[in-house]
């Protein structure tokens, strides 16, 4: 089969959806983190709790088919890079499902008894679902950018030969602290643009706290990363059409060459200005009570944080600690064009669906949750 789009063209088109599926995962899961981290400290009786957890009820299953779709396209698109990063980061990824798996159980056991302390348990293990995810997935993130401990042999099978505490160091635990206040700041501006009087006042307070925050911890991140951290550069000829085999290229370790792609197109300069204007926006559009103009420049500043790295390692994907020549980038790890052009044709089809009734969804949805909708609402948590 002949295929009309070229393999290059492909692979740069496949490894932007995948930040489209990081981002959308982020904007849209990522306020019902922030609630979740938010429930025990914004809700001070279980009415107020209740609140926070009806805003994000009727939403948060449907936003988790962005991670999804995430894992599903990793896999589908990008084997070896799944491979390797699952390997690497098993019992991180365990942590991260069983407290997604705890989320559900948490929205659906609360409610079954009228007990002060039951529902006190619960509480705080809607707060682990959405504390750990999002300290992990930053971890994760900050152990990308300075490479992973894995290689492959001559049938490509991966190595991994980290640890998991390894990947606790001190820059992956500032990335997944980044994670949790920009996610907590998003879970704010929803739980202030959702609900009303006391609950919505707190979230308003807590998402200018978080915001400023997350700016000063990704300011931080960004000024490591510049001066302590090296990146990776590919020192031979590779060709961005050919077979993928991670084998058959030579990669360096440079001082600051995350900070390449910056100078060579000014134009990706607008990832990490979102990323540190978005939240300072975020916290002048709380301070002036602007709940809608809060969330979408929340959504802004999450947007820029996660595509800044993205763009700064491009094209590396998955970059080698270990043996820096099997790093992993868009061009020798991908499936094949044609796996490529069919799996794109689908997502032509169906993620055009996915955000119409998404839309659809958000919009018979609207409007704030008040204490008066448990009287009438058998279903509410």
């Amino acid at each position: 089969m002949t295929v009309p789009i070229d393999y290059e063209i492909l692979r740069v088109i496949w490894w932007a959806l995948i930040g489209i599926l990081l981002i959308g995962f982020a904007i849209f899961d990522g306020f019902d983190l922030g609630t979740a981290i938010l429930l025990p400290f914004v809700g001070r009786n279980d009415i107020e709790r209740r609140l926070l957890i009806n805003s994000v009820g009727p939403v948060w299953e449907g936003n988790q088919v962005w991670f999804i779709l995430g894992g599903g396209a990793s896999f589908a698109a990008w084997p070896p890079l799944y491979a390797a990063s699952f390997s690497g980061f098993y019992l991180a990824m365990f942590l991260v499902l069983f407290a997604l798996i705890l989320r559900p159980v948490a929205f659906k056991f609360r409610g079954k008894l009228e007990n002060k302390a039951w529902r006190t348990i619960w509480d705080w293990a809607l707060f682990i679902g959405g504390f750990v995810p999002a300290l992990i997935f930053g971890v994760a993130f900050g152990n990308v950018l300075q490479g992973v401990p894995f290689h492959f042999d001559d049938d490509l099978r991966v190595f991994y030969t980290g640890s998991f505490v390894g990947l606790l160091n001190p820059f992956a635990l500032l990335c997944g602290l980044v994670s949790v206040a920009m996610l907590t700041t998003h879970g704010a501006a929803y739980v202030w643009m959702k609900t009303t009087e006391a609950p919505a006042e707190r979230a308003r307070r807590a998402g200018v706290a978080a915001s400023l925050l997350t700016f000063a911890l990704f300011a931080a991140g960004g000024i490591w990363l510049h001066v302590g951290i090296s990146g990776f550069t590919i020192t031979s000829a590779i060709d961005t059409a050919g077979p993928s085999n991670p084998l058959r290229k030579t990669v360096e370790l440079a001082a600051d060459a995350w900070f390449n792609n910056y100078r060579l197109a000014p134009w990706t300069v607008i990832a990490p200005v979102l990323g540190l204007a978005g939240p300072l926006l975020t916290a002048l559009l709380l301070t002036w009570r602007k709940p809608l103009g809060a969330f979408l420049a929340s959504a802004l500043g999450l947007l820029g944080i996660i595509a800044t790295p993205g763009l700064a390692m491009f094209p590396f994907i998955l970059p080698s600690s270990s043996e820096p020549g099997v790093s992993l980038t868009v061009w020798d790890a991908s499936s094949s064009q044609l796996t490529l052009f069919i799996m794109l044709i689908a997502v032509v089809i169906f993620l055009p669906i996915i955000l119409a009734y998404t839309a659809w969804v958000y919009r018979v949805l609207h409007g704030k949750i008040t204490p008066q909708m448990f009287d009438t609402d058998r279903h509410a948590y």
